[in-house]
């Protein structure tokens, strides 16, 4: 057995990991005991839904077949994450009903951002809080409760607190910082103010490492000028097409979009450097989402522009919600789901996150180009 494939296996004892050995070829996996997220509605699988108002059918009709928390027909990219991974679909931090963290907890929530302010108070400042007191009171009840034999079932809810340096830390944050500011500021200020929002998720990053923390995967922002509700929206603004490009999106969006990756990946590999132990994962989630955006009826689907559930045409409706006017009813979702890109303008649907995640957790798209189950070497 040659030298590297010795080193290999003494580091998946050391380090617990499941590995394997066949001829001269080594098969390895992280075996991630737990994940633990971090972002907005594009990963909140029910912190939204618990901290403000539900989140109404027919949001999770596609597959939980009742309410999920979700604002989306069925799963998110994070709940294909999970099941990649062969591990429970996440709880949110903050819904008290009904929640195991056994293998991990969710501390995304619909509107946050990476700086204070915003659509929510839940910032990503915050979100780390509360995986440091959550990471804290597991620990306490863990050790008062060690040895008790009758408090066994509670502790099955309970992660390991030696699990936590082996979890897997995701990320999908961003897109509303900017967004905020498209709907608030001007383009150049959005543009200015990069900077300092990376710096932040810099800083989340740094206090997750502090922690223990040790295996991060990070979605850069998607192309936010693809949104139809960034288009309806933009149209509505500007009352011109003069800034949107071969698939209907508004340039100026997606360009400052595609700034604030390259500051992202910038950010994310300084960290590699102040970082030793840590291993971290970018994934161009932008680019996979424009893929499908631009070749969305090569892939099955309808138009990018149009949207299961909901209306911003004339009356706003949230998907959920039904307005009647003139007789004439607003709200009801169409009937095939699965042939839309986008749920409810904002949100995608079951059929385009996994159309997505299919292509991210192979690691095509990641740098380093690993699959997600390898993300730990």
């Amino acid at each position: 057995m040659n030298s590297s494939i010795k080193i290999h296996i003494i580091g998946c004892l050391v380090l617990g990991l499941s590995c394997g050995v066949w001829g001269n070829s080594v098969s390895k996996t992280c075996g991630f005991p737990a994940i633990y997220n971090f972002g907005d509605s594009n990963s909140d699988t029910g912190a939204g839904s618990a901290a403000f108002t539900g989140v109404h059918p027919p949001n999770g009709e596609s597959f939980f077949g009742s309410l999920s928390g979700r604002g989306c027909d069925g799963r998110l990219i994070i709940d294909f994450i999970a099941e990649e991974l062969k591990l429970p679909y996440l709880s949110a931090y903050l819904n008290s009903l009904g929640s195991n963290y056994r293998h991990g907890a969710n501390f995304a929530v619909g509107g946050a951002s990476i700086r204070r302010g915003g659509y929510s108070p839940f910032h990503l400042g915050l979100q780390i809080d509360q995986f440091k007191q959550f990471k804290y009171r597991v620990n306490v009840l863990y050790n008062q409760l060690s040895g008790n034999r009758t408090e066994q079932p509670f502790r099955s809810g309970l992660p390991r607190p030696g699990e936590f340096s082996r979890a897997l830390y995701t990320f999908d944050t961003g897109q509303n910082d900017l967004y905020f500011g498209f709907n608030h500021t001007s383009d150049e200020q959005v543009r200015s103010s990069i900077p300092d929002i990376v710096d932040g998720f810099y800083q989340a990053l740094q206090e997750l490492y502090n922690e223990g923390a040790r295996i991060f995967w990070i979605h850069n922002t998607g192309p936010i000028g693809c949104l139809p509700y960034s288009i309806i929206y933009y149209k509505s603004k500007q009352g011109n097409l003069t800034n949107l490009d071969a698939n209907g999106c508004v340039k100026s969006q997606n360009e400052i979009a595609q700034e604030f990756n390259r500051q992202l990946k910038k950010q994310v590999f300084e960290l590699k450097r102040n970082l030793p132990l840590a291993k971290l994962t970018y994934v161009d989630v932008y680019s996979v989402k424009y893929q499908l955006i631009s070749g969305a009826k090569k892939q099955g689907f309808l138009s990018p522009m149009l949207f299961c559930c909901g209306s911003y045409y004339g009356y706003y409706v949230f998907c959920g919600t039904k307005v009647k006017v003139n007789g004439t009813v607003y709200g009801n979702p169409c009937k095939n789901p699965s042939q839309h890109v986008s749920w409810d303008g904002i949100h995608y649907s079951q059929a385009a996150n996994l159309w997505i995640a299919k292509r991210i957790l192979s690691g095509s798209f990641s740098d380093p180009p690993v699959p997600i189950g390898n993300a730990c070497f």
